[in-house]
């Protein structure tokens, strides 16, 4: 049931009982300001020419008559001519069973429309945090309001599964994390590679600390301190696809997805395409190194 409509034929029905058929008069309803009672209020200056009364007496009177013959109207009050409706709770309620019923309610026809929505777009080097639950609600709320506009939704998810961030959770755990993974330590995976990543941080900072106190400046000791070279000159490696390196980042990133879909599920958000950055990457490095042959 619209609810507009049937408030219009209830104040025409009382109106017309009371007054007599209306003829091309247009009733006034708006929904109810917030600073007054009610739900719908009914502009009575219109009606003073039939009922030839004071728009007070006029109000009331329909008032009056509504409340006792509309079980839907469960109180009225009157500001000057302004006659204030509010609905029966018991009215809300069959309202809302109606739409609750409706699989369909609030679903607007195709637009032909495609839209990509993209959210979450987390790196793999630690876990989904208190950030991403807005990045992926938000996300997935868009998503979810433009396909029930009518428009085709494509959920994306960009993944940020390479460079040197990677491959410091990868370094710390070959080198501090004595073969342990998800299964052993009963840790999710994307927490067991964010826990390398600190690691790789504490090691980091010790050497940066020590370097400074030999003499070196510390923006040199942050570019020299061995920890950091071992980590870039693995990404060289995983770049060069080196067997070793690379299957190294395929286990432990394939730790971490399971450990995101665990969480994905129990935020209740979904995608229907993710990129990989370590497969996206290669179309901008070759458009680079188009660029430096033509001397860019």
């Amino acid at each position: 049931m619209n609810i507009e409509t049937f408030i219009s034929d209830a104040v025409r029905r009382s109106v017309e009982t009371l007054y007599g058929e209306l003829g091309d008069e247009q009733l006034q309803i708006q929904k109810t300001r917030k600073e007054f009672e009610g739900d719908y209020t009914l502009v009575t200056f219109p009606l003073l020419r039939r009922s030839r009364k004071s728009p007070e007496a006029t109000a009331t009177e329909i008032g009056e008559y509504m409340t006792a013959n509309i079980p839907e109207i469960k109180a009225f009050n009157v500001i000057k001519g302004f006659l204030n409706l509010s609905l029966d709770s018991s009215f809300w309620a069959a309202r809302f069973a109606e739409i609750a019923a409706d699989d369909a309610f609030g679903q607007a026809r195709a637009t032909g429309r495609t839209v990509m929505i993209e959210y979450s777009s987390p790196n793999t080097n630690k876990p989904l945090h208190l950030g991403h639950i807005r990045n992926n609600l938000l996300g997935y709320s868009v998503a979810q309001i433009l396909a029930a506009n009518g428009h085709t939704v494509i959920k994306a998810n960009l993944v940020n599964d390479r460079g040197i961030h990677i491959c410091k959770s990868m370094l710390a755990w070959k080198l501090y994390g004595n073969g342990e993974t998800p299964a052993s330590t009963g840790m999710k995976g994307d927490h067991l590679v964010g826990k390398y990543y600190v690691e790789f941080d504490k090691h980091y900072t010790a050497q940066i600390r020590e370097l400074v106190a030999q003499g070196q400046p510390e923006d040199e000791a942050k570019k020299n301190a061995p920890i950091m070279l071992q980590a870039q000159e693995m990404l060289r490696k995983w770049e060069a696809r080196d067997p070793e390196v690379y299957s190294l980042w395929e286990t432990m990133n394939g730790w971490v997805y399971e450990g995101f879909d665990v969480t994905y599920k129990a935020l209740g958000v979904d995608f229907d395409k993710v990129y990989y950055e370590s497969q996206t990457y290669l179309l901008g490095k070759s458009l680079v190194e188009e660029g430096l042959k033509k001397g860019v």
